[in-house]
């Protein structure tokens, strides 16, 4: 004993380790899903502000500069965890990891200054369904008919959101835009790979790094320096985009990448409301009624997967 008196605590700290703990005792499906929905709800802010960064510079800059932001994020972390603990176990997983995911930025970026964030939200809902396939496929998930329907009913609510934009001038940009959904689906299952041995802050620094390098080339071709106000827009996505990318892995190393998919429908309830605010995109009743069932079949398998396995 010193005579000191006794070192408080800070309250958020203290609130902090009581989340932690309330969350260790659910079950890995509930954490999954729980991960996953702030992830997604991460990723729509984020795609929101990187719709009118992409609208007012070129794209490819846009895409280099959101992921050079998330590295100079991450990096006093890096610092303070040093290097030796960020050192990868599989250097050509994490850059062939970034190598697909940056194929499919390159297709979003191409596509998103021309489709509403709603749609576009929409539009990537078609991703579970191949995550589910290559889960079942490489992974050996099991694929319980709970998760097929759900999945079954989320994506019949995207055809009903999707369907009437695939004619008119948006028709290409839609088109483009499923295309990077499959892109995209490959690129999560590599990480859900990654996950088996490689830590989640591994993975996400090691992707701001190998998409950052990528995308410099196609960024240097139509370079307009960025003003104040953009910078410091683009250091918000890069806070967003890190913490959205650890909620994510954290998602798919807790429970089984299937089994989190379900939940991503809920992204358009963000996207609509938020898209409605910033760009004042008025949600069409297409793209209300297809989020009802989407709704519906987010809120079902959240509680079926509460029940546990």
């Amino acid at each position: 004993m010193d005579g000191s008196p006794p070192r408080k605590r800070n309250p958020l700290t203290r609130r902090a380790q009581v989340a932690h703990w309330r969350m260790s005792r659910l079950d890995p499906g509930v954490r999954g899903l729980l991960w996953a929905t702030t992830a997604g709800f991460l990723f729509v802010v984020l795609n929101s502000i990187m719709r009118g960064l992409s609208i007012a510079l070129d794209p490819f800059e846009t895409q280099f500069l959101r992921y050079l932001m998330g590295l100079v994020v991450m990096l006093p972390f890096v610092l303070r965890g040093g290097l030796a603990a960020y050192r990868p176990k599989n250097v050509v997983g994490q850059f062939a990891r970034g190598a697909v995911h940056t194929v499919g930025l390159v297709l979003w970026f191409i596509a998103v200054a021309h489709i509403t964030i709603a749609d576009t939200t929409a539009i990537g809902f078609i991703g579970p369904i191949f995550i589910m396939l290559g889960a079942v496929l490489v992974f050996k998930e099991p694929m319980r008919w709970e998760r097929w329907l759900a999945a079954a009913i989320g994506f019949a609510g995207v055809l009903i959101v999707v369907g009437p934009k695939l004619s008119g001038s948006g028709g290409l940009y839609t088109l483009v835009m499923l295309a990077s959904s499959p892109v995209f689906a490959a690129s999560f299952l590599m990480t859900k790979a990654l996950t088996r041995y490689e830590r989640t802050e591994v993975i996400v620094v090691w992707q701001a790094i190998t998409v950052t390098a990528f995308s410099l080339p196609l960024a240097l071709l139509h370079w307009q320096m960025p003003g104040p106000a953009q910078w410091l827009l683009f250091l918000l996505c890069g806070l967003l985009g890190s913490t959205a990318h650890y909620c994510l892995t954290r998602s798919y190393a807790v429970a089984d990448i299937s089994a989190t998919q379900s939940v991503k429908f809920l992204d358009l309830v963000w996207a609509t409301l938020i898209g409605w605010l910033a760009f004042g995109d008025a949600p069409s009743n297409s793209t209300l009624i297809g989020g009802v069932v989407i709704c519906a079949s987010t809120i079902w398998i959240a509680r079926r997967e509460a029940r546990g396995r």
